[in-house]
């Protein structure tokens, strides 16, 4: 049995007392005693090192009996006895937090009480960490200590039965993102008969956008109204998508609105492009007639989303903030909210067309995979085509035609010159997390026109070289896919929009597909593509089969 190096300088004394060849005895003992010392030095700080997972949820039970995640409930941490100052941690959306821990003896409780439904419920639970086993550490009303809330309890001007970060979870199921070809936004129930609200300018002038509810469930909605004055948009959904949805109140029917003053806090909920919904406070700086002005840091996609006052009476909805009024000199700016009265206004309209139309079909659209590549797995599926990470192409009359899988994304991203097929425009962070999609791109070509040309040969007899001046035939406006004899529906028909000149702006098209979707099972593969020159009558180009076994093996990847 090992005792450690003070037993090993004994028997070290033993054998040099013992022994008539001292000196060899000696170096050769010494050097054992070295190694085993520093091996025993190094397991010790390794077993010191080595680290567990505490996986913290803290939920509660609502009105409904359904359960309610509490986010943003602050925890301390603390070792018994204590050696540290205790650790703060902040639980994320879905009242879940993971902390990485030495083995020993654990202190967690709250740091304040989380109130809601007008009671006071703060934890105080202490367990062991074992080394080299995950621990799981639920928080419920059942181990919670739960008084009244008091005025001190509740978040600072909010009535002791509201804590705003319920928000969330009250209304998140009502919480939507909304796909045009060109935009990315957020919008919010507000009526069981299949009204979606959001603001104008986020899906400018679409006619008609995909609604996802999840990950799984997306529908296609009409835009009943617009009022780019009012900055305000509703869009209308099949209503038996949202038989289970609770509509947020807008309370147009209410006497007066909640009161809204400069310093009071707001909270916003949006879906940020490619992250869960979440909340996002903010303080009033401005209060006009018609919008809210606050410092709000909202991530893309999240403009859209309902405003919610700290007792939860809805104020208005997040917008796009005018560049020129809203930013200072660090690109920092208030975000703008229009007030609730606007959307009223829209929402009367709204159901007058409601009674004189059917609402669209509530059939699910195709959705996205849930998980991205491995970005690991791109990195040696890149390294093993080095040299050949070009988009498989076609081309038509009009068109260059790009199949871009996720290997082909990555080889251009980590290459020292990008091509420009490789620019998505508005939709790059789309594309940036590596989706494990099928991407066409479809490119106008540009010609140079008969005129320019002939101006171009005579300059040239007279010495004078001048470079091809060239045109895009026409922008595109829209492409249907076959798999066989059988249409298939894109996940998503973007449209990339590129600024040639002041005065031209090209349209591209970046239809997003499931990976097996159009593939060697097909049969055949065809393409119709359509220019805004001339929008009904489609180019059909069939795909080169060994272009589809080349997309399929990209998918195919271990």
């Amino acid at each position: 049995m090992w005792r450690g190096p003070h037993a090993l300088s004994s028997a070290v004394a033993d054998v040099w007392l013992t022994s008539g060849r001292c000196e060899p005895t000696i170096v050769l003992v010494l050097r054992t005693m070295l190694l085993a010392t520093l091996v025993f030095f190094l397991t010790r700080a390794a077993c010191a090192q080595e680290l567990s997972v505490l996986h913290i949820k803290v939920v509660l039970v609502d009105a409904e009996q359904k359960p309610a995640p509490v986010p943003r409930h602050p925890l301390l941490i603390s070792d018994n006895p204590a050696t540290a100052t205790p650790r703060l941690i902040v639980t994320a959306a879905d009242g879940t937090a993971d902390v990485k821990l030495r083995p020993g003896n654990y202190t967690v409780e709250s740091d304040r009480p989380a109130v809601f439904h007008g009671k006071a419920y703060q934890w105080t639970q202490t367990l062991d960490i074992v080394a080299g086993r995950d621990a799981v550490l639920e928080l419920t009303a059942a181990n919670a200590e739960v008084g009244p809330a008091g005025a001190a309890d509740a978040t600072s001007g909010a009535p002791p039965e509201s804590d705003p970060y319920f928000l969330l979870t009250q209304w998140k199921d009502s919480l939507v993102t909304l796909w045009t070809p060109t935009a990315y936004a957020s919008g919010f129930v507000i009526d069981a008969k299949g009204l979606i609200a959001t603001n104008q300018r986020a899906i400018g002038t679409a006619t008609s956008v995909e609604v996802q509810f999840t990950p799984a469930i997306k529908v296609a909605a009409k835009v009943l109204a617009a009022d780019p004055e009012r900055d305000v948009a509703l869009l209308w959904i099949d209503p038996a998508v949202i038989a289970s949805v609770r509509p947020v109140p807008l309370g147009c029917k209410q006497a007066a609105a909640p009161p809204v003053v400069n310093g009071q806090k707001l909270f916003a909920i949006g879906v940020p492009l490619g992250q869960e919904k979440d909340i996002t406070p903010g303080t009033v700086s401005r209060v006009d007639e018609h919008t809210i002005a606050s410092d709000f840091r909202l991530g893309r996609g999240s403009t859209g989303g309902p405003v919610f006052t700290a007792d939860g009476g809805v104020v208005g909805i997040t917008s796009i903030a005018d560049d020129a009024a809203a930013r200072d000199d660090r690109g920092h700016g208030d975000s703008r909210v229009v007030r609730i009265a606007d959307a009223c206004t829209v929402v009367a309209s709204a159901e007058t067309k409601m009674q004189q139309a059917a609402p669209p079909s509530g059939t699910h659209l195709p959705v996205e995979p849930v998980r991205p590549f491995p970005v690991d797995v791109l990195e040696n599926a890149a390294k093993r085509r080095a040299g050949s990470l070009n988009p498989y192409q076609i081309s038509s009359t009009d068109f260059d035609v790009a199949f871009i899988t996720p290997v082909l994304i990555y080889g251009a991203q980590h290459q020292p010159l990008a091509r420009p097929i490789m620019d998505f425009g508005n939709w790059s962070e789309y594309v940036a997390d590596f989706p494990a999609v099928l991407l066409i791109r479809v490119t106008p070509k540009q010609v140079e026109g008969l005129w320019t040309k002939v101006a171009r040969g005579a300059a040239q007899t007279q010495g004078v070289a001048i470079p091809p001046i060239k045109r895009i035939k026409s922008s595109f406006s829209r492409l249907r896919a076959f798999c066989g004899d059988a249409e298939v529906t894109p996940i998503h028909p973007f449209t990339l929009e590129q600024r040639l000149s002041e005065s031209e702006t090209i349209r591209e098209g970046l239809y997003v597909f499931e990976p097996g979707a159009l593939g060697p099972q097909c049969g055949t593969v065809k393409l119709a593509l359509y220019s805004e020159k001339e929008p009904e009558k489609g180019e059909t180009r069939l795909v080169d089969p060994n272009v589809l076994q080349r997309i399929t093996q990209d998918f195919a990847i271990p």
